[in-house]
């Protein structure tokens, strides 16, 4: 079994995801090779919450030119995960 803190990378922070808050939906990006399940049991071990549901997308990395060669090269390929938590649990993520 992988180690939760392997899974769960880091939160999404974007407009979309402050959001998707409101509807008890977390957005996190995961390991390219982490299943559901995986993602599942890494929040609900790492946060202490229980999980309704989880999506998932692959987003490939955008094209990047490079101004002094010339060349192309491109941003990393990112794993995301919409988890939804049961209602009545909280992830305090950004809470000051």
């Amino acid at each position: 079994m992988k180690d939760a803190r392997d899974v769960i990378l880091r939160p999404m922070v974007s407009e979309k995801s402050y959001n998707l808050l409101e509807e008890n939906v977390y957005t996190f990006e995961v390991a390219r090779t982490a299943s559901k399940p995986e993602i599942r049991d890494a929040v609900e071990s790492i946060f202490d919450v229980s999980v309704l549901k989880v999506n998932t997308l692959n987003r490939d990395g955008k094209r990047r030119r490079n101004r002094r060669t010339g060349t192309w090269g491109s941003r990393p390929d990112v794993k995301r995960a919409y988890v939804t938590l049961v209602e009545g649990d909280t992830i305090e993520l950004f809470e000051v």
